[in-house]
């Protein structure tokens, strides 16, 4: 039989199958012994050892078209990033090293910003000016007064759910930026188990202890990560970054240079869109950094 792990946990992998059940099973020797572990997305086959309990063996793993690592999972077509517009207020480092990461995977991304009754028109515009040249799109939610499945349209989670129709959609983003919260929002069977900010650090604490999908109906399937507060980016190249910022290569035709890296190059096309307020200087300043850590990075590794 056929179907989508759409949970793992401690060595069982719950599978959506054609049928219509969800089977426990667990993963043959084989796939150990070869190093591949199955992955929450997975399209597998399985055989079914209990019909009545609903348990099986996982037996071959079906071709996928991506598998990340942080979040863990395959088959992903798009991911949901959440981080929210104060309490936390937003690491817009944090965002565009996900982005990045996200890019070089090949994998579009959309860009929600929660708790919106906590910021001014004003906060939610430079927000907006920030991402709309690397044409992310950006929606602004919040949860307050909404319930599961019952939600207004000035809540942007209606929208939200228009951008996951038929969809396999990574949510990931911090720890207290409420994905718990819109994931009720957004479906009605299950309730998962929501955070409270801690007053004292001023971040979440971490209640998703797995990665899972969880089915909406249409198609369309969400998978909920632990919240994450550092992104590496140690396999992309240093000459790559560029190329992972949308918003740069409408101004690199313009550059003097072939293959400029837009920081000390002169007559640079995307340094003078930073000064016109084309590219928005915040995204270029997290550009510099990134590419300034990789520097050091190779740095240190030759000295060592």
């Amino acid at each position: 039989m056929k179907g989508k792990i759409i949970k793992g946990i401690a060595g069982f992998y719950y599978v959506n199958a054609e049928d219509s059940n969800l089977y426990e099973c667990k993963a043959k020797g084989i796939f150990r012994k070869k190093g591949v572990k199955p992955l929450v997305g997975d399209f597998v086959r399985f055989e079914v050892i209990d019909e009545e309990e609903q348990t099986g063996n996982i037996i071959e793993l079906l071709p996928r078209k991506n598998a990340l690592i942080r979040p863990a999972a395959a088959n992903i077509d798009q991911a949901l990033v959440i981080f929210a517009v104060d309490q936390p207020a937003p690491n817009f480092h944090l965002l565009d090293r996900f982005l990045i990461l996200m890019g070089s995977q090949q994998i579009s991304c959309l860009v929600c910003f929660n708790k919106k009754d906590l910021a001014t028109g004003k906060q939610l515009e430079e927000i907006k000016r920030r991402y709309e040249p690397a044409q992310y799109p950006v929606i602004f939610s919040s949860t307050l007064g909404q319930t599961a499945g019952a939600f207004d349209e000035e809540s942007g989670i209606g929208m939200l759910k228009s951008f996951l129709k038929s969809k396999t959609t990574a949510v990931a983003g911090p720890s207290g930026v409420g994905k718990s919260s819109i994931i009720n929002c957004l479906q009605s069977e299950i309730t998962m188990e929501t955070g409270k900010i801690s007053e004292k650090i001023d971040r979440g604490k971490h209640t998703t202890r797995h990665s899972e999908l969880i089915y909406m109906g249409d198609q369309s399937y969400i998978m909920d990560t632990p919240g994450f507060s550092s992104i590496y980016l140690d396999s992309i190249k240093e000459e790559e970054v560029k190329e992972l910022m949308p918003e740069f290569l409408a101004y690199e035709s313009q550059c003097r240079f072939q293959g400029c890296m837009h920081l000390g190059e002169p007559e640079c096309g995307v340094k003078s869109a930073v000064s016109c307020q084309k590219i928005h200087a915040g995204r270029y300043l997290n550009y510099q950094k990134i590419i300034e850590e990789k520097k050091n990075s190779k740095s240190r590794r030759r000295y060592f």
